[in-house]
């Protein structure tokens, strides 16, 4: 039969199922293909917090959503078009997110008696007319999958776990992708496992036939490549870019990289990446807890590396001890804080921006340190990278917050030049400084950074530890005088930093009724409301804070230029407390703690309630 095909600007997906039906590799996959076609596209995970939920029920579900166009892409989507539904479980916990009219591809196989009772679900909602408002195709894939590999060598569980292949067979089929990228994939994946392979690879084009010749689908979707700056792209998740952020960043230095970690949601796949890229100058230890994680840190850059340590908000709190240390030693160091929702083990899944007080003010006595938020996946290696340079710079630790959207979400990265990088440079000295008979470890250069000198340097034995230092001399003093003029000294490093943090960057006009402020992930959100509103006539425009300690020297000059603030957060207000206090003026606020990032229809409501 002949079959139209329909051209979109844009569609957003979600993959959702039970744990065990592979919905974070379907996503994966179709987002390779995606990238591969040169859409624009940004992605979010949604796993399960419990980490073996009974199968079938609502807290085992696990969930992927891409968004993709042939313009700029900012967020994963706020509304799926179509959601794939292989349990009723999924249908159950996602169909109120699903657009009005959308499309449902359900594994009819699936929904049965005992599996839509424990979804809660009175009948079935494939046949008793609950989905009549969205276009459904309830398909029995598993029966479909089962057919196609019956002269397979696999288990009938081998093969029923196969349908997730088909569902992306079908997708593939209603929005134009490739599937040989995939085929390839699999192909490599079970090298030494043909059968799996092989398998897999007939379940997916059993889907996309079943597609391209059965009689319930009628139309399919072309989104064409979008128009992005020239240069060599990849698919990158947050955690991998900074990975390759802290990597370069030493590679620039002259340095080997060293991550002193122990593995914490959502922020393992970092220390999982640099493990596998020891051939590159990386050295990793995956200690026994968090504080051993930072104390190696510490140990390593005395010792002249490059070192960070990763984590998320609980581990922040183990280390808070020996973060002080690194700031009374003035030794550099990268600590990565991928946030997620808490307190305590919280909802370790799921994403939050709650850590923005611990990161600028956790910590006992006047302390401060330099904090930097990524703002995308991709950003995430400009962020690394930045935090790395400041933290040898200043010789001071720096505190770089993701979060598990951003971590764990993925977008295109466009690769950099190595040359197009600034520099990164480090002075070993090798004697004491002209003039001094004995080293002085806490003398200051212009930017009051102390020297950075190497353990076992002839001449340059200096004392370290976590006892007050006197100025210049590094012996330990408690005079209080001398403990006043250290403290005023470390602030003050951390103050001049806003000296070279470029001047904000205003989307919109630079006058106007409405300036929205944003930090971290946010920023996609952001930014496609402020469009909307732009496009309806709205005086709205939007600065995002890269640097939140210290805050860019012309925020106050930026914000008096209009008329009224409005700061969403995932979180209660904390980056609003901070702007009351440096704005002295009031400010509106959006917050949402329920573990997931802001759609952009959320904050295009408020700007319509603020400017009626």
């Amino acid at each position: 039969m002949t079959k139209k095909i329909v051209r979109v600007n844009e569609a957003t997906i979600r993959f959702a199922g039970d744990s065990g039906d592979g919905m974070q590799l379907t996503g994966t996959r179709f987002t390779e293909a995606t990238a591969i076609v040169g859409n624009d596209l940004k992605t979010i995970p949604n796993y399960p917090s419990e980490i073996r939920a009974p199968t079938g029920t609502l807290a085992g579900v696990s969930a992927f959503q891409l968004m993709f166009g042939s313009q700029r892409v900012f967020t994963p989507g706020d509304l799926p078009d179509t959601l794939v539904a292989m349990n009723p479980a999924a249908l159950k916990v996602h169909l109120r997110d699903l657009k009005p009219g959308g499309n449902i591809l359900a594994n009819s196989n699936a929904f049965n008696d005992k599996n839509l009772k424990m979804a809660g679900w009175e009948g079935n909602p494939l046949e008793d007319g609950t989905l009549d408002s969205y276009t459904v195709y309830a398909i029995e894939m598993s029966k479909l999958v089962g057919k196609a590999l019956e002269n397979s060598d696999l288990s009938s569980k081998g093969i029923e776990r196969t349908k997730n292949m088909f569902a992306l067979g079908v997708l593939f089929w209603m929005y134009n992708r490739p599937i040989e990228p995939t085929e390839n994939w699999l192909r490599n994946k079970f090298a030494k496992n043909p059968s799996i392979a092989e398998a897999n690879i007939i379940a997916m084009k059993t889907g996309y036939n079943y597609g391209e010749t059965t009689e319930i689908f009628t139309t399919s979707y072309a989104v064409e490549k979008a128009d992005l700056p020239k240069g060599k792209y990849r698919n990158i998740t947050g955690n991998v870019a900074v990975a390759y952020g802290l990597i370069t960043a030493a590679k620039k230095a002259g340095k080997e990289l060293f991550l002193g970690s122990y593995p914490i949601t959502p922020a393992s796949e970092i220390l999982h990446t640099l493990s596998s890229l020891r051939n590159h100058g990386v050295k990793t230890f995956q200690a026994e807890d968090e504080i051993a994680g930072i104390a190696s840190a510490i140990g390593a850059a005395y010792a002249g590396d490059l070192a960070c340590t990763t984590t998320s908000g609980p581990g922040m709190a183990l280390k808070t001890e020996a973060i002080g240390l690194a700031i009374i030693t003035e030794l550099p160091l990268v600590i990565v804080n991928v946030q997620r929702g808490g307190p305590s083990t919280g909802m370790p899944t799921k994403m939050e921006q709650s850590d923005l007080f611990q990161a600028v003010l956790g910590r006992n006595s006047d302390a401060p340190i330099p904090v930097v938020a990524a703002a995308d996946p991709a950003d995430c290696f400009d962020c690394a990278f930045e935090a790395a340079r400041i933290a040898i710079k200043y010789m001071t630790p720096v505190i770089l917050l993701t979060d598990g959207y951003l971590g764990q979400g993925s977008g295109p990265w466009r690769i950099p030049d190595p040359k197009d990088l600034p520099e990164i440079k480090v002075n070993h000295p090798a004697k004491p400084a002209d003039g001094d008979e004995k080293f002085m470890p806490y003398s200051r250069d212009e930017n009051e950074t102390r020297p950075w000198a190497i353990p076992g340097t002839a001449g340059l034995e200096h004392r370290i530890g976590g006892l007050e230092k006197e100025n210049i001399t590094g012996m330990v003093s408690q005079d209080p005088e001398n403990h006043q003029v250290m403290t005023d000294i470390r602030a003050r490093k951390v103050a001049n930093i806003a000296n070279e943090i470029p001047p904000l960057e205003v989307y919109g006009d630079k006058k106007g009724k409405l300036l929205i402020i944003g930090w971290g992930s946010t920023h996609g959100a952001i930014h496609v409301a402020v469009d909307r509103a732009r496009a309806k006539g709205q005086s709205v425009s939007q600065i995002h804070l890269r640097w939140v300690n210290p805050f860019p020297s012309d925020l106050k000059a930026v914000c008096d230029n209009f008329d009224e603030i409005l700061i969403p957060e995932v979180n209660t207000g904390q980056l609003s407390l901070f702007m009351r206090s440096e704005l002295l003026r009031p400010v509106h606020q959006l917050n949402k703690v329920r573990g997931e990032p802001f759609r952009s229809s959320e904050i295009e409501d408020k700007i319509n309630e603020i400017l009626g």
